[in-house]
């Protein structure tokens, strides 16, 4: 099987992987980078000798923008296809990393979610799960994976207020393992990779489906949220605010995409139909 066109994979060190995901110009998540996930867990799973697999991005603003609601709605197995990958990930012996820098929302958020632990530079990662300023819910696992790290509240507070967080907060939270200074992220998951690497496999397979038993989410679980996603596209408050998203910057480089939580307030507003949200 060739290589996937969005995801270049290093072997070069014996047992661990470093994919690197690069979907130009932002790193949106369309229905081709859900299916090719799938691949790469296929081939992950066949391979006895990795124990870690490192995610990073190639676009330094952007580890992941968010979904393409759109595009998703034309393939809705892909969430399907999510919520498989999500729980493979989970349970596979080998320990996944996400190595962030940049936006890091949505469908990214959820991504970061599901690997086993999470670091991130201090200067530029920035998480969010925006959907419920657009009339959604998050449906690929945030309202799974985050009450079970961050607690309740903060959970609520993430998801309702659909706003940005920098990575400070995020530490602060217990969203990520740790925050960096971004000329020392790289060195210390490179650290700790060496580190897991030189440790039996089945070992740290052993110890992690251990702790497993008290923190991963069901596929049922997953299914729930996974299945309210394109149902609440036909509702009201998501066919009144979808709209808005038009000619702004979506799926672009573009002031929006790099401040999405501080348009969302202005979707909700009485404005006149010609009028274009602007930055709260």
């Amino acid at each position: 099987m060739s290589d996937p066109s969005q995801f270049n994979t290093d072997r070069t060190y014996p047992g661990r992987w470093t994919i690197t995901f690069s979907n130009p110009p932002i790193n949106m998540f369309v229905p081709t980078t859900i299916v090719e996930l799938g691949a790469l867990m296929t081939n992950l799973d066949a391979d006895p000798s990795v124990k870690v697999v490192v995610f990073q991005s190639a676009n330094p603003d952007f580890f992941i923008a968010h979904l393409d609601v759109a595009k998703a709605a034309e393939r809705p197995e892909v969430l399907g296809l999510w919520r498989e990958f999500v729980v493979r990930l989970a349970a596979s012996p080998v320990v996944s990393i996400a190595n962030i820098r940049g936006r890091t929302r949505g469908i990214g958020n959820e991504f970061v979610l599901a690997c086993d632990m999470r670091f991130a530079s201090r200067q530029s990662a920035l998480f969010g799960n925006p959907e419920v300023g657009v009339g959604l819910i998050p449906g690929g696992g945030a309202l799974e994976w985050l009450p079970r790290l961050v607690g309740r509240s903060r959970a609520l507070e993430i998801v309702l207020s659909a706003d940005d967080f920098d990575a400070d907060i995020a530490e602060r939270y217990g969203w990520v393992n740790r925050t960096l200074d971004d000329v020392d992220l790289d060195s210390f998951v490179d650290t700790l990779v060496r580190r897991l690497a030189s440790f039996d496999r089945e070992t740290l397979a052993a110890a992690k489906a251990q702790v497993n038993r008290f923190g991963v989410p069901t596929a049922a679980e997953l299914q729930s949220s996974n299945d309210m996603i394109f149902p609440m596209l036909a509702l009201p408050d998501a066919q009144a605010r979808r709209p808005k998203l038009r000619g702004i910057g979506y799926g672009i480089p573009s002031d929006f995409e790099l401040n999405f939580g501080r348009y969302l307030p202005a979707f909700g507003r009485a404005d006149d139909d010609d009028t274009k949200a602007q930055p709260a």
